[in-house]
């Protein structure tokens, strides 16, 4: 699944990439931000979410953990928090809790 948005002149890209157990967004050609996860069953565990320090200040880690969110509910399966950036993030959403 890719997502492609226009924010300011800034082509932003987020994908799920299920080889790497990873949600990724790019700005440009540019790898911004990502969240990390393994799955076991139907948990899907957060368990890394980065942003590269060059694009920290920008909403760029909600922005691919609600995307994260959006597509593991999608498919069905339940969330794990063992990152501590989703843990918060869902804590303050609770429409993403299980």
């Amino acid at each position: 699944m890719t997502q492609h948005t226009e924010s300011g002149s800034t082509d932003t890209r987020v994908e799920h990439l299920p080889e790497q157990s990873r949600f990724a967004l790019y700005l440009g050609d540019s790898l911004a931000a990502y969240a990390d996860y393994s799955q076991r069953g139907d948990l899907r565990d957060f368990d890394h979410t980065v942003t590269d320090p060059n694009f920290r200040g920008r909403g760029l880690a909600a922005e691919i953990v609600r995307f994260a969110l959006d597509e593991t509910r999608k498919e069905g399966l339940k969330i794990g928090t063992s990152c501590s950036y989703v843990e918060k993030f869902v804590a303050e959403h609770p429409e993403y809790r299980n």
